[in-house]
């Protein structure tokens, strides 16, 4: 019997996790809740990292900006948190990937039935023993505690009341908020009723969590009853499902032990035999492996930011803690099958995507092996000086060389009894962003500020121009420089606001119209488009006349560059039904730009696209232009554009009603940019360049329609220039260029032969200088301009004819640069020296360092002018080190 558990405790229902979801998701369905498939870990909401919670699907309808389409609702929502990632495995309840069970209701029931239906579902359900279940109410709440008491019978002395910290809930400093209840389990009843103490782990468990959203609070904290007061709850499956089963702990419930135990066979251990830190191991792997699956699903890949970064370290925690409980070879793909056997039930995506999870695994795993492998060493080099604690620089030097996360240099650190200086981290990391930022130079051309003070006097613009190419319009405001002025005359760069116009504004990646504002003796050229709020600002050049506030301009768009623009983003669009279709189903957008001349399209893939599948998508977006598909345009609710199939970008905020761009039977996308009306108006697509740009993010460069033209005439024109340099014929400069390579490869050997050759020569003329140091030969000399390689070859060589002995050299190949050997023979080693750690010790004096094996190694550096100096040091310590 585990400490949690008493002999009533066994009478409980042994539900299984699927059961306990699928009754709670049943009990609500017959309470007239709509049930809802788990939204995406990759929230709508782009102020979000990951979805950490139930509600998070329906924020837009609990803060007024959405309408909801039913009045309830119920889900079992998939969520992420890695706020307590370190708890992970050493508590009984921390994951990072757990399921909230949630009921909804938006305007329609309140606290009676909610708290009514949370004990129904605890007590008949669930057959929870009332005298186990504890609730809490936020302390001010007299009607909820009313309810518990009056109407579901629970003892005064046994509801408690708790502060704001625990039981009141907030969207933010402002906004919608309200009181919570929880419900409690009690593991010891026994224990009695004197003194509850609900922070108690031991004894109790929050299961249930009950928000009651009755207020709207403004920015003095003033508390305004709302008009549609509104429900979320929470019930953790993973804290339910350990009370049911009758477990110590969430991870030995069916959910998760499964994968544990597949962890341990891996391992070679017997969990319930395994040591206490073994346990925390196997409990991180099984953790962290449920979380990996369904982010991968849900087209997250691994990289070094955003929930990226959050993927490579969950994978880079799991190989870990393997590598803890001594697993050496690739093992997360075999765990991730007993996941996915686990989730496919109830979540099909991760069966149809466990190609991509088990690729992603498998490439982060073999990478950080082999990095792990490197800082490992490095850190354990670190950690033999047996410092106070882990320099702040050194633990940079690991993030930055080696990879290793902040977090796992403290955590491996803490393992020896270690700190690390996370000020210091943190410090060198914000040195590191700022030569990055120097590096870039920004030009800020935001007129927000003066618009939010014009904001009241005018009006917002209205855009015609999907529909019209010109247009009439008032002036709204002129702006130079970001300043709002009455008036501005020829040659000012402007910023102008229109009550209406018919130019794009930059936005979805499509860059703004270019054109003319024209009217009495004025003319205007607009070079950009943005938009700022509701209005749309024009940015241009007063070429003619003045313009002032009030002017009745003629605004016209140069259409062949819309032109050019619509051929670009309409190809966007066919480029990511292609490479869905022809690719991944997954693949998912992660940027674009559409210009005049050309087009970027980003997307999420683990890895690069071959030149046969580049080929197979280019040819297949020609097809469906050579096919003539026109464009339905249509704007609908976001839900039913959804449920068409309606392809939306992660990240990106959508209105209760959208904008839909639909080519039946090849692509429909939510899109506000301007499209073709018919695919053959591209004219023909043409694939420039595909490269990566980040860690899991792939860049396709293209090109279409009318800026074919200049892409096709710069290429002719290299052509004919490579042809006259080369004094052949088109067809033929790849083959001419391939000989010109093999030329150059054969005539660098020979030379690099020639070095060799030199440099052993001016070995051989060293020998002589050879001291013994006790009776072992030693030999430490500078050989100028030599290069690594030929270096190496000469202390081999030198050692050979010492026969036993140590030999040091040095060299400055190029300015700037040192370079120096070491070459041990075995009575060296004897004596206690490792050539790696010598000559990397060395390396140091000169700005440098390096390392190797035992009997052989090389090391850099950068400070030539110490050259002379580090080589005698390496003399005065073999003479010390070998007794001469």
């Amino acid at each position: 019997m585990s400490v949690n558990q008493t002999p009533s405790h066994n009478a409980l229902p042994a539900l299984s996790g699927a059961d306990i979801r699928q009754k709670f998701l049943a009990f609500y369905a017959a309470r007239e809740h709509q049930i809802l498939d788990s939204a995406s870990l990759v929230p709508e909401d782009p102020t979000v990292l990951l979805t950490i919670a139930g509600m998070l699907p329906f924020k837009p309808i609990f803060l007024g900006q959405r309408t909801a389409e039913f009045d309830r609702a119920t889900t079992a929502q998939k969520c992420i948190r890695t706020n307590d990632i370190e708890n992970v495995g050493r508590t009984a309840r921390h994951h990072t990937f757990f399921e909230m069970l949630g009921n909804f209701s938006f305007g329609d029931y309140f606290k009676r039935e909610a708290i009514a239906w949370a004990w129904q579902l605890s007590t008949e359900v669930f057959k929870l023993p009332p005298d186990r279940l504890v609730p809490s109410v936020f302390r001010e709440d007299d009607e909820a505690f009313a309810i518990w008491r009056d109407d579901i019978g629970i003892p005064a002395h046994r509801i408690i009341r708790m502060d704001e910290a625990d039981n009141f809930w907030t969207s933010g400093p402002t906004g919608p908020c309200g009181p919570c209840s929880e419900i409690y389990y009690d593991f010891h009843p026994e224990w009695g009723d004197d003194n509850i103490d609900l922070e108690d782990d031991s004894r109790f468990i929050e299961y249930y969590n009950l928000v009651f959203m009755q207020y709207n609070r403004d920015a003095a904290g003033k508390l305004t009853p709302l008009d549609a007061q509104n429900i979320d709850t929470g019930l953790g499956l993973e804290r339910m499902a350990q009370i049911l089963q009758g477990v110590p702990n969430n991870y030995e419930t069916d959910l998760i032990f499964p994968i544990i135990q597949t962890a341990a066979e891996i391992a070679g251990l017997d969990y319930q035999q395994a040591g206490d830190a073994q346990k925390v191991s196997l409990k991180v792997i099984g953790d962290h492996v449920r979380a990996v699956i369904h982010m991968v699903t849900d087209g997250i890949t691994a990289s070094n930011v955003g929930r990226g970064y959050v993927l490579r370290r969950l994978i880079r925690r799991v190989v870990r803690h393997g590598r803890l409980l001594g697993i050496e070879k690739p093992f997360t793909t075999q765990i991730a099958e007993t996941a996915i056997a686990l989730s496919e039930q109830a979540y099909p995506a991760v069966r149809t995507r466990q190609t991509a999870i088990k690729n992603e695994l498998d490439r982060e795993e073999i990478q950080f092996l082999k990095t792990l492998e490197r800082g490992e060493k490095r850190l354990a080099d670190i950690l033999e000086g047996q410092p106070e604690k882990v320099s702040g620089k050194d633990a940079f030097e690991l993030y930055d060389t080696y990879g290793f996360p902040l977090e796992l240099t403290q955590e491996i650190a803490e393992e020896s009894g270690i700190a690390v200086d996370e000020a210091g981290f943190n410090e060198a990391m914000e040195h590191q962003r700022q030569r990055s930022k120097e590096a870039h130079e920004t030009i800020d051309l935001t007129v927000q500020g003066s618009l939010d003070s014009l904001a009241d006097a005018i009006d917002s613009t209205e855009f015609v121009g999907y529909e019209q190419a010109d247009t009439q319009s008032k002036v709204e405001a002129v702006l130079i420089a970001g300043e709002s002025v009455n008036q501005a005359g020829i040659g000012r760069e402007v910023q102008v606001v229109l009550d209406r116009t018919p130019f794009y504004a930059e936005s979805g990646g499509q860059i703004g119209d270019r054109g003319y504002l024209s009217g009495e003796n004025l003319v205007i050229r607009v070079e950009d488009v943005k938009k700022e709020g509701a209005f749309f600002v024009h940015f241009g050049k007063v070429e003619r006349g003045a313009v002032a506030v009030g002017d009745q301009v003629s605004a016209k768009i140069d259409l062949a560059c819309r032109r050019r623009a619509q051929a670009n983003h309409t190809a966007t669009h066919l480029l990511q039904a292609a490479l869905k279709s022809l690719v991944d189903e997954s693949i998912s957008q992660a940027g674009s730009l559409v210009d005049f001349d050309r087009l970027r399209f980003d997307f999420h893939a683990p890895e690069a696209l071959s030149a046969e599948q580049l080929q197979q998508v280019e040819k297949q977006v020609n097809t469906w232009i050579a096919e003539a598909h026109s464009a339905d345009v249509q704007t609908m609710p976001i839900a039913e554009a959804k449920a068409r199939g309606a392809v939306a970008m992660f990240g990106e905020k959508y209105g209760d009603d959208v904008r839909v761009i639909d080519y039946p039977g090849v692509s429909m996308e939510l899109c506000g940019g301007t499209h073709v009306g018919n695919t053959a108006e591209i004219g023909v697509f043409k694939i420039v360049a595909e490269t990566g740009v980040a860690a899991g993010i792939r860049r396709i460069e293209a090109v279409a329609g009318p800026a074919i033209l200049d892409y096709l005439e710069v290429r002719d024109r290299i052509v004919r220039d490579l042809s006259e340099r080369f004094k052949t014929k088109p067809e033929e400069i790849t083959e001419r260029v391939t000989s010109l390579q093999s030329e150059l490869k054969t005539a660098q050997k020979d030379l690099a032969a020639l070095k060799s050759e030199l440099a052993l020569a001016k070995s051989d003329q060293l020998i002589g200088q050879a001291e013994t140091f006790g009776d072992i030969p030693v030999l430490v000399a500078n050989l100028d301009a030599v290069e690594p390689d030929a270096l190496k070859a000469a202390a081999e060589r030198l050692l050979q004819k010492l026969g036993e002995g140590a030999v040091v050299l040095g060299s400055v190949p190029e300015p700037g640069k040192v370079s120096l050997v070491a070459a041990f023979s075995k009575p060296v080693i004897g004596k206690g020296l490792q050539a790696g750690k010598f000559i990397g010790g060395i390396a140091k004096l000169c700005g440098g360092g390096g390392g190797g094996r035992p009997n052989f190694a090389q090391a850099g550096g950068r400070d030539a002018d110490k050259l002379p100096a580090a080589l005698e040091a390496a003399k005065v310590q073999l003479k010390e080190a070998l007794g001469g």
